[in-house]
């Protein structure tokens, strides 16, 4: 029940993932809260990022397989041409879409939390306005204020977008058309899906990567048998070390590419459509954050372990910040995490996170996914601690199960300290990645060795005989 002198024990700004999670768990906590909401309720990742897009994947996935007759051939099977309708596909995306949206605002009414549409700003550490989309402001109290107003696609100077031939993730989930050609700009995990998407639906595309390699951010090891199998036997084209410093939208669309060393025009490309795929920026430039001190890094919020807001590294009481806002490993499930975390310290427990034991994935055909700390951070880290690191790999195939389906291009790094046991980190890239980082995160978070993870029975024939044989490897290397 909230304090007499508060309309609200807490105002959530923003009903993303993070937004959601917390302020259902402060409402099942016996708190009055109010979540604010300018746009659809789930923010990024139901409306224009995670959902839509695992849509597409798994539609164009299934184009893909029906395609590829020489691996049905391999199984004895001889499929006919492949057609498929874009709009019914786009259609798949957008009900699923709209299904998750309305589950999402019916749990939080039930469990009792008031929805207000408008565009939420910080008045003070315990006053909230909120303006309408007539216009009209309101301001409320609370004992309490969580910012988790997500992110937007970033989109470098020089780029124009006309959302129809030059256009961000937001407006590619929508597919409503298919370019014959089509640059991505970017190979991260948006450029990377989107591509694989695009390839398997008949598209030609350009891969256009500022730095010096594709897949910049990705493991090496993980990289280098990705690119095999996601861009090299693929109708993918790679433009590394280059800048798209001017792109003009048309049609055709123009790109002017700049040498990243040399800063020199190096090329005039010419294509039918372009995807900006260049990472995200926080939402915070509307929330009047100057009113109470916060000054931002990039736009990001400086907050504390326990989701705390700083200023000038001390604290501001009341006030919260999760998920994209803080940059810290912007997604979704972090941004729930983060959420939970913060309305249970709201709520007097000292509740901390782990980000090193928060998986990644890349949802492409197969995935790639990772937890915990890169070969590079694990060696700094080593050399600081004085103990011995551990690196082991553990192929898919020599899996019963990826040469059962046929899927046997694949491989795990697992990354441990010999001294300890300790995992520190792994990547994956293979059939259900996304699924098998799961096991291993979940040993990172209870601090378990490889040692004791080595004994552990695993199903035959699976794939998660992948992760117990790096982990048997890795028992076998112990001090």
């Amino acid at each position: 029940m909230t304090n007499s002198n508060f309309d609200f024990d807490l105002i959530v700004i923003g009903a993303g993932y993070g937004g959601f999670d917390a302020a259902k768990h402060a409402a099942e906590k016996g708190l009055k809260v109010a979540i604010v909401e300018s746009g659809d309720m789930g923010g990024t990742c139901v409306n224009r990022g995670c959902v839509p897009s695992k849509a597409l994947l798994a539609a164009s996935g299934k184009v893909r397989e029906l395609a590829n007759y020489e691996h049905l051939k391999q199984f004895g099977i001889y499929s006919s041409p492949v057609r498929f309708e874009r709009s019914r596909i786009s259609d798949h995306a957008n009900n699923l879409v709209l299904n998750i949206r309305d589950n999402l605002t019916k749990t939080l009414l039930r469990s009792g939390v008031e929805i207000i549409r408008g565009f939420g700003r910080v008045e003070s550490n315990q006053k909230v306005g909120i303006r309408n989309k007539n216009g009209i402001d309101q301001t409320f109290t609370c004992k309490n204020i969580i910012i988790a107003t997500g992110s937007s696609p970033f989109v470098p100077k020089g780029i124009t977008l006309d959302n129809r031939t030059v256009f961000t993730s937001d407006e590619a989930v929508k597919l409503e058309w298919l370019p014959r050609w089509i640059a991505i700009i970017g190979s991260g995990y948006i450029g990377l899906e989107f591509a694989d998407v695009y390839t398997a639906l008949g598209c030609e595309v350009t891969m256009i990567e500022a730095l010096d390699k594709i897949m910049p951010t990705f493991d090496p090891d993980i990289t280098k048998i990705a690119k095999k199998t996601l861009i090299q036997s693929r109708d993918i084209d790679t433009k590394s070390g280059v800048f798209a410093t001017k792109i003009k939208p048309g049609c055709p669309v123009s790109i002017e590419l700049t040498d990243a060393s040399t800063k020199k025009l190096k090329e005039i490309l010419e294509v039918d459509a372009v995807l900006v795929a260049t990472g995200r920026s926080p939402n915070t430039s509307d929330l009047n954050l100057e009113s109470i001190g916060v000054q931002t890094n990039r736009g990001f919020i400086p907050i504390d372990s326990k989701m705390r807001v700083l200023k000038d590294n001390e604290i501001i009481p009341n006030m919260w910040a999760v998920g994209d806002v803080t940059g810290k490993l912007m997604l979704a499930h972090t941004a729930a995490a983060q959420g939970v975390i913060a309305v249970d310290n709201i709520c007097g427990q000292t509740k901390e996170i782990n980000y090193k034991s928060i998986p990644a994935a890349t949802f492409t055909h197969p995935e790639i996914s990772s937890v915990g700390l890169s070969e590079i951070e694990a060696k700094e880290l080593s050399e600081k601690e004085s103990f011995d690191l551990g690196i082991v790999r553990s192929y898919f195939k020599a899996n019963s199960k990826a040469l059962a389906e046929l899927e046997s291009e694949g491989m795990l790094k697992l990354i441990f300290n010999k001294n300890s046991g300790k995992v520190l980190g792994a990547h994956i890239f293979g059939l259900h990645a996304a699924d098998l980082i799961q096991e291993i995160a979940n040993a990172i978070s209870r601090d378990q060795d490889v040692a004791q993870l080595s004994a552990e029975v695993h199903t035959h024939p699976t794939l998660s005989e992948v992760v117990e044989v790096a982990y048997k490897q890795a028992a076998s290397q112990l001090k």
